[in-house]
């Protein structure tokens, strides 16, 4: 390993701090969305939480395993990588896994990055009409894009690991208070009914659940950043541990105290007061931090594309500031957070989350089987024996298992997808574009 390679593990991030980024990474918009998101399904979805949790836990682990064995076979995978993932589909499928892999992870950063915009504008908006002062959501978009351009200048995750901490407790700490706002309120719910389940509402908060869950997409970048790869199995065990600690309470007093009158955004449901506004500031300030650790990926693997040099220069202020920009258009044009959540979840989400990850690890360990074995040929006939039958890295039951969440993932993720479609170009659920209705308000 080189030297500049040897000073950056030296730096780089212990299993603690990637769990926090993992963390910072996934949890935010499930503490708002979740909750509506249990109830269209029922009580069942209180289950399904700890399943998604669990399946994004084993699909992660199976990511991070994949990468060490191509780090193992591949000199290009050594040291720190600026688009792992897309690399790791290029050298498992060719060219076709890394178009596959590259279009999938861009669509579902930019649509986090959007819904992330999109909230944090949605809670301000919410924070200052309360206080007395009525400024259009549309116009909180532009003000929150524009603080966050010299924010994306950092490098990569190790450059702002102070993000990844900020997001993380920021988003523990309005779980705790919005857990004692809704109990506070519990007494002066009157009778709870809940979402009548059908269709429709079990596919998009699928979708739902598939996002809250979701954030692989950024695991490997993460990974290159540790002081150990190997560890990382262990940092996504502990990173989605601290996330269902968030999500379980809040999820459940929201389901049982406010039913059928949940809000899209649980933050709507709670009383005004002192512990809403500060709800409000932590979640968006989880949300502000997320946005520029989400987006790390997208805009590595752009700069690679742009020939744009690894230490800061004016060329990285400009290429960001232009993606950002992009993200502030889409967001303008679909204001509407929710259908755009399910949509990336059941699309986008489900290819980076749950199909990829288990496709990669799969080819993997079939070339690593062969890898093994070509080291080990020899003219020996004991020797020419066990390369003649090389022993399988992955299990009967593993690969089982793994056909039976993508045949999942597929079915659901296409159901999901079509029904999100259909109810954002639903009369009903139509949103005019922020420049529209500027333009129409102006005349």
């Amino acid at each position: 390993m080189s030297t500049e390679n040897l000073i950056h593990r030296e730096r780089g991030l212990t299993i603690p701090s990637t769990a926090v980024f993992i963390a910072g990474d996934v949890a935010g918009t499930g503490i708002l969305a979740l909750p509506k998101a249990v109830d269209n399904i029922g009580w069942v979805g209180l289950i399904l939480m700890l399943v998604f949790a669990g399946l994004s836990t084993y699909t992660g682990a199976l990511l991070g395993e994949a990468w060490t064995m191509a780090a193992s076979m591949f000199d290009d995978c050594k040291g720190h990588v600026q688009n792992p993932y897309q690399l790791l589909g290029e050298k498992t499928y060719g060219k076709i896994g890394r178009y596959a892999v590259s279009v999938s992870l861009h669509v579902s950063m930019f649509g986090t990055a959007i819904v992330f915009l999109l909230l944090s504008a949605d809670n301000i908006e919410m924070l200052f009409r309360a206080l007395g002062h009525d400024i259009s959501f549309c116009f909180w978009l532009v003000i929150i894009a524009g603080c966050l351009v010299p924010l994306t200048w950092f490098g990569t995750p190790k450059d702002f690991w102070l993000i990844g901490y900020g997001a993380t407790v920021a988003t523990a700490l309005a779980a705790v208070i919005i857990v004692i706002s809704i109990g506070l309120d519990s007494p002066n719910q009157p009778t709870v009914h809940h979402q009548t389940v059908d269709f429709q509402n079990t596919v998009l908060a699928f979708g739902t659940l598939v996002f809250t869950f979701g954030g692989h997409s950024c695991f490997l970048t993460f990974q290159m950043d540790m002081k150990r790869e190997k560890d990382f199995k262990m940092a996504v065990i502990c990173g989605y541990v601290v996330v269902l600690l968030m999500y379980l309470p809040v999820t459940s007093v929201g389901y049982f105290v406010y039913g059928v009158d949940l809000q899209h955004n649980v933050m709507s449901n709670l009383p005004t007061g002192p512990l809403s506004y500060i709800v409000m500031v932590l979640v968006t300030i989880h949300l502000l931090l997320a946005f520029i650790i989400i987006l790390s990926p997208t805009i590595q693997e752009v700069e690679l594309t742009l020939n744009v040099p690894m230490e800061f220069t004016w060329k990285r202020c400009v290429v960001r500031l232009l993606i950002v920009a992009c993200i502030l258009f889409i967001a303008e044009t679909i204001p509407k957070f929710s259908t755009l959540l399910s949509l990336m979840g059941g699309s986008s989400f489900t290819m980076t989350d749950f199909i990829c990850p288990i496709l990669l690890h799969m080819k993997m360990c079939k070339m690593k089987t062969e890898y093994k074995s070509s080291l080990t040929h020899d003219n020996s006939l004991e020797i020419q024996a066990a390369w003649t039958k090389p022993k399988e890295l992955l299990p009967l039951w593993k690969k089982l298992l793994n056909y039976v969440i993508i045949g999942i993932g597929l079915l659901a993720g296409l159901a999901t997808s079509v029904s999100a479609i259909i109810n954002i170009v639903s009369p009903d659920s139509f949103s005019m574009p922020c420049y529209v209705s500027l333009g129409s308000d102006a005349l």
